[in-house]
């Protein structure tokens, strides 16, 4: 260690304790964008449309010791004379989880792992709706631990796999 990361505090990684969660890679599995109305819808003004808006995580072990995480956000556009835009996106993440009870692996995959996901997936979001001719579609923040009770409390749309 140098006298430069003693300093500022870095630790090596392998010398810290208790719980932790690495991101080791983020990627695009599946994006759809559709247009079905272009390019009469760009130029309509007309009323604010309805979003219906879907959120699902999903994760799995991986036979290394790491995990998969998916985020998938949806959201369709529509006015009453039909839809104006469809985006569906899947993200996902490899995460190493260490220092996490057993009992805890599932909470942190399903409500920590999808944190560290959204801000990106909601820039692509943004970015293809702008592409598509529409102001950027912002989505709020998400409250991954109430979505991940509310499916808790339902039976479970999440899950967690094993390869």
């Amino acid at each position: 260690m140098t006298d430069t990361d003693a300093a500022s505090g870095a630790l090596d990684p392998a010398q810290q304790e208790g719980p932790g969660i690495r991101v080791l890679a983020q990627f695009i599995r599946d994006l759809s964008f559709e247009n079905p109305r272009a390019p009469e819808t760009l130029r309509q003004g007309g009323a604010q449309p309805q979003i219906d808006l879907g959120v699902e995580m999903n994760a799995r072990g991986r036979e290394d010791g790491l995990f998969e995480v998916d985020l998938k956000l949806s959201a369709k556009a529509t006015r009453e004379d039909g839809a104006l835009f469809v985006v569906e996106l899947l993200y996902g993440g490899v995460f190493q989880v260490a220092g996490v009870p057993a009992e805890e692996v599932e909470p942190v995959l399903l409500i920590e792992c999808p944190r560290f996901l959204f801000p990106f997936a909601r820039r692509i979001i943004a970015d293809v709706t702008s592409e598509g001719g529409y102001p950027p579609f912002l989505l709020d923040p998400i409250d991954f631990a109430g979505v991940y009770a509310a499916r808790k409390a339902q039976g479970g749309a999440e899950q967690i796999g094993h390869a």
